[in-house]
């Protein structure tokens, strides 16, 4: 009995020891050690790759993409649509995200896609105006008359073949802070309108802040959203 006893003591004490040890080991020191490290060498990125303004005001994050729309006319009305602040470069659409209807204490964006098919909605394999309202095809086409109508000026007109897919198209996410060049480049004439900007200096802007592949060959060239309308900014202020 006493023999008994002891081993169970003897099992209960070697248990909590290493319930201790392990506690202090995978719960304080490597935890302090991972932190340690990611502030160390990569600050920006484990703070979450905050963007800031001249000011050091942060603004927003390079890996999540956000929208430029003008103030809702009557902003108690959830149904009414957004409108687009046509003095910034827009990001991809967004049909993905959905709101937060579970706790209505928060503001909160659900990300998400669409979850479509490419052909939801095609009439005889193709995207048209006659596409049933609701579907992927259906948005599709009313995303690139959008961008027809918002994007040609009094001297410059975008042609249909001119709107890339990524104008029309949301992400995965639906967060996705880049565009594709082409997009950011079908911009530039209307941006320059409304800020009575030369149409040289706003195309030279997207080109400074288009980034390549990705160590030369993943990916594609890309232009973050964000970053791009804040140099805009200071460059329409000087």
């Amino acid at each position: 009995m006493n023999n008994s006893v002891s081993n169970t003591a003897r099992l209960i004490g070697a248990g909590l020891r290493a319930l201790l040890v392990l506690t202090i080991i995978c719960g304080v020191l490597y935890p302090l050690a991972v932190t340690g490290i990611a502030q160390t060498l990569f600050n920006e990125e484990a703070n979450g790759s905050e963007i800031k303004d001249k000011s050091g005001q942060v603004v927003g994050s390079s890996l999540i993409g956000q929208r430029y729309d003008l103030p809702k006319r009557n902003p108690d009305d959830p149904e009414e649509a957004a409108r687009p602040d046509l003095r910034w470069f827009q990001p991809r659409p967004s049909n993905g995200l959905g709101s937060n209807s579970v706790n209505t204490r928060y503001s909160l964006i659900l990300s998400g896609a669409t979850n479509r098919s490419a052909d939801n909605g095609a009439v005889n394999g193709q995207c048209t105006k006659h596409a049933e309202e609701g579907t992927l095809c259906a948005q599709v086409v009313a995303a690139k008359e959008a961008v027809i109508v918002d994007n040609s000026t009094a001297v410059h007109r975008v042609e249909p073949e001119d709107v890339p897919a990524d104008a029309v198209t949301s992400s995965g996410s639906g967060l996705d802070p880049d565009i594709s060049p082409e997009y950011a480049k079908l911009q530039v004439h209307r941006v320059a309108e409304q800020h009575r900007l030369d149409v040289k200096q706003v195309e030279k802007l997207v080109a400074d802040h288009t980034t390549g592949r990705t160590l030369g060959f993943m990916g594609e060239p890309r232009v973050n959203v964000l970053e791009l309308n804040i140099a805009l900014k200071a460059l329409a202020r000087s």
